[in-house]
């Protein structure tokens, strides 16, 4: 189309429908009714941005060279706008192509009504379709890039909560931080200064799959993200257990307030090493591992009660790891001759010979190798802990390198 043409009759319509205050109600109204989320913004707003596109329309198509990013400056604002006021891209979009249907009837209407040739308002309309299409494409860019910094905003916002109720991190030098997140920024999340929660911790450091899970875990009273680089969070009610799964390993603190999330959060920490060197999956309550993770926080000692119970053992003579490894399994399941031998796939007799050979090596109390024979509690602690540290430890490394003491027996088990 040239020039002459632009500026001629088809020129004046297209300034007259960018200047008509009840077209621009009309494309609003067009707009309202096909989306939704737009029409719950403000009339003025969508007003604003239908009069400054169709502006920009018209300079565009009034000159003879390609439109420029400049002529798509706007049409990136409003969906950049549209993003922060929580718009999807599609509640967007239908907005825009009805109101841009709108505006070709009127077009049509007009043109004809003006006496323009059927041939020039197609040619015209053609071209503008072609402009539309990008300032379309223009606003889903707008409209992606703030999505982008909005979640990332908003991910960081959530870590920084989350350290500070997990970590008791210090605020951003706000008076009155001190005393904790205050009830506005714990509201922005789903949470409530007066709800108790439960302590999550798990096992996921991948960035990737931490995004992926904290997405399906997130809401619902429901706050996670990544602390110290492993996803934890805070949850009214315990995940499920596929969501568990694949976060491979979760420990889990009953429900406090959240006063009380630091020493829950340093608990489920040393809850998860503990479970994670038993090779444990899926959700554990920090509870169910109190015994593993108390034992866990006090290494010294356990090499101690180790070394002086189990001194006359050798780690790398099998015989006595399997001596040992039967002694473990026998408290492991109560202390009963029959569970421990199907456990084991053994006679019930070969673990009763073990025990006793245990016995004779380590001066180990006799009523455990005795039918029916109980230890009391403390006993039974010291012992299951000094099995499972010995076993734990390297089988070629101090017996290897030449441990002073250390017994060597290869009778063969029975």
């Amino acid at each position: 189309m040239t020039m002459p043409e632009r500026a001629g009759a088809l020129g004046a319509l297209l300034r007259d429908l960018a200047t008509d205050r009840r077209v621009v109600d009309e494309m609003v109204e067009a707009a309202r009714v096909h989306s939704p989320e737009v029409a719950r913004l403000p009339t003025a707003e969508n007003r604003r941005h239908v009069a400054a596109l169709l502006a920009a329309g018209l300079a565009s198509f009034e000159r003879l060279t390609e439109p420029s990013e400049r002529d798509f400056a706007e049409a990136r604002r409003l969906g950049a706008d549209r993003a922060a006021q929580g718009v999807s891209v599609a509640g967007l979009l239908r907005g825009v192509q009805a109101g841009r249907q709108r505006v070709i009837e009127i077009a049509l209407d007009r043109g004809r009504a003006a006496g323009i040739p059927d041939t020039a308002l197609l040619d015209a309309l053609l071209e503008l379709g072609r402009y539309a299409s990008a300032l379309e494409r223009a606003l889903v860019d707008g409209h992606h890039t703030a999505e982008l910094e909005l979640a990332r905003s908003r991910r960081d916002a959530r870590n920084r909560l989350l350290r500070r109720l997990l970590l008791d991190e210090a605020g951003d030098a706000c008076p009155g931080d001190a005393l904790g997140p205050r009830p506005d920024d714990l509201a922005a999340f789903g949470l409530r200064p007066d709800g108790r929660y439960h302590c999550v911790v798990t096992e996921l450091t991948d960035p990737a799959r931490i995004a992926a899970v904290e997405r399906q875990l997130c809401g619902g009273g429901a706050l996670f993200g990544a602390v110290d680089d492993r996803l934890a969070g805070l949850c009214v009610r315990l995940p499920p257990a596929d969501l568990a799964d694949a976060a491979g390993l979760v420990v889990a603190a009953p429900a406090r307030p959240l006063a009380q999330a630091p020493a829950l959060h340093r608990l489920c920490v040393a809850a998860l090493r503990a479970a994670s060197r038993a090779g444990l999956r899926g959700l554990h309550r920090v509870v169910d591992l109190a015994g593993e993770t108390a034992l866990a926080a006090q290494p010294a000692l356990a090499d101690l009660v180790s070394g002086e119970l189990l001194a006359a053992l050798d780690a790398a003579d099998e015989f006595h790891r399997q001596l040992a490894s039967t002694a473990l399994t026998y408290l492991d399941h109560g202390q009963r001759l029959d569970r421990t031998a199907e456990a084991l796939h053994l006679h019930p007799n070969t673990v009763r010979y073990r025990l006793r050979r245990l016995q004779e090596l380590t001066g180990m109390p006799p009523t455990l190798a005795e039918p029916g024979g109980r230890w009391p509690v403390p006993q039974t602690v010291r012992w299951w802990w000094a099995l499972r540290t010995w076993l734990a430890g390297d089988p070629l490394g101090e017996a290897a390198a030449g441990r002073p003491g250390a017994a060597r027996s290869h009778r063969p088990a029975r």
